[in-house]
């Protein structure tokens, strides 16, 4: 389970039906738990929608061979919920008041 900092926010997540996809020791030992979700991770209308403490910190990373993501991490604790980088095409876009996915790439 993440800290008490970032728990409020994965349960919105996990309520809004949003599929994880890893869980545990991402990187090294500076990471505890972090939290994979198959969704792009509005930060600032979490932002707006979430009180979350000042040791909780965006993070973003975007990689070229070893796998990019984007989403907030708990700097007291190091735990951190992710999501992808960028908007992908049929993924839920958190927070979102319409629960819709991102539109195709092709879509006008």
């Amino acid at each position: 389970m993440v800290c008490e900092h970032l728990r409020p926010l994965e349960i919105a997540i996990v309520d809004g039906g949003i599929r994880e996809t890893y869980r545990g020791q991402a990187w090294s030992n500076n990471c505890r738990e972090w939290v994979y979700y198959e969704c792009y991770l509005d930060l600032a209308e979490i932002r707006r929608k979430f009180v979350l403490a000042e040791c909780v910190k965006d993070h973003a990373h975007r990689g070229t061979h070893d796998g990019s993501e984007r989403g907030v991490e708990c700097t007291e604790h190091q735990d951190a919920i992710m999501g992808s980088y960028e908007v992908t095409e049929g993924w839920t876009v958190f927070p979102s008041t319409s629960g819709a996915k991102a539109p195709s790439l092709g879509a006008r």
